[in-house]
């Protein structure tokens, strides 16, 4: 039940009124922003009633269940290329919500948060070249680290994910060899590793294995009390993961994105730039058939983009730039 006089960005919502059919969404996809969706949801469930159902498959499963016309948006963090784009039954527009760390987590023997690790040879990790933790190149990005002759246990995701799109960009930007024999997507021919599902999958086996390293959204890693390392970015600084450093690389991505919202931010510039960052998106059709859903979903975003921020940052993900949210904000008045 909607209570009488709640205000919703900007609208005082004069109930008692049940919740209809309208008011009751459905969407599908990232696992990368769940942390923050889930309580994005049960807060605006208490504010007005509406209802979101959202199921945390992957970025994959969201664009899939978005393409079959089973949910009322999709969420990913890899946004659709041109190709996909096509693909669709309909024009999709990309919202971006917030932007993210993905954290190079470890469970490394005698080693807390903190390890110094560059984008050439975490791709050596990740191509099975680099097989121990004392391994000489890990070695001297950790001078005075007493590093175990630990076998290292990789990690990535089984899944379609955006997480890995992220992930896997970087590791193209910072390492030609990646680019060449393995490259960037959602899903890719791992070269070597254990595969989880969804970010809590990998977090899982991650902890669950002595020598594992994996990534995950920041969220995760704190979350599992993970040790996560510190990455060499662009500037040459080592940088760990945080709310400050991933907004450093969104605010750096503003001006481009006002031309399309569909930007790469890993490997920015900047002495404070976290390098493994990446906005996350909602998609949903540009002709809505429903005009009462849209009306309800449209309501639900724009309270994201307003209120709903405050709770970006207490759960680790950077809130969206003042130039981002109007952008937001001209592509919901194009829909109809």
């Amino acid at each position: 039940m909607v209570r009488a006089g709640v205000a919703l960005a900007g609208v005082t919502l004069m109930a008692p009124v049940a919740p209809v059919a309208a008011q009751n969404l459905t969407g599908a996809g990232a696992t990368f922003p769940y942390p923050l969706y889930s309580k994005w949801f049960d807060a605006y469930n208490k504010a007005t009633g509406v209802r979101i159902n959202y199921q945390s498959i992957g970025s994959g499963g969201g664009i899939q269940q978005l393409k079959n016309q089973t949910v009322d948006f999709g969420a990913t963090d890899a946004p659709l290329s041109n190709t996909e784009i096509k693909s669709m039954p309909g024009a999709v527009a990309h919202i971006p919500t917030v932007a993210g760390a993905v954290a190079i987590v470890y469970n490394v023997r005698g080693q807390g948060t903190g390890l110094r690790l560059d984008g050439p040879t975490l791709a050596r990790i990740y191509m099975g070249q680099i097989r121990r933790w004392n391994d000489p190149a890990i070695a001297a990005l950790n001078p005075g680290k007493n590093l175990p002759a630990q076998s290292i246990a990789v990690a990535h995701r089984s899944d379609g994910s955006g997480t890995t799109n992220i992930f896997t960009n970087y590791l193209k930007a910072v390492s030609p060899a990646w680019g060449q024999s393995v490259g960037a997507g959602k899903s890719v021919n791992w070269p070597t590793g254990l595969g989880g599902r969804g970010n809590d999958g990998v977090a899982g086996v991650v902890k669950q294995t002595p020598g594992g390293i994996g990534y995950v959204e920041l969220a995760y890693a704190t979350q599992n009390r993970l040790a996560y390392a510190a990455m060499k970015n662009k500037a040459g600084q080592f940088v760990l993961p945080s709310v400050a450093g991933v907004n450093a690389a969104a605010v750096g991505a503003s001006k481009a994105m006002q031309k399309d919202v569909r930007v790469s931010i890993v490997n920015a510039a900047g002495a404070k730039t976290y390098p493994i960052s990446g906005f996350t998106y909602l998609l949903v059709y540009k002709n809505q058939g429903n005009k009462a859903k849209w009306a309800s979903l449209s309501k639900f975003m724009n309270w994201a983009m307003g209120p709903g921020q405050r709770f970006a940052a207490p759960l680790l993900y950077a809130p969206l730039p003042r130039s981002v949210v109007r952008i937001n904000q001209a592509t919901l008045r194009t829909i109809r």
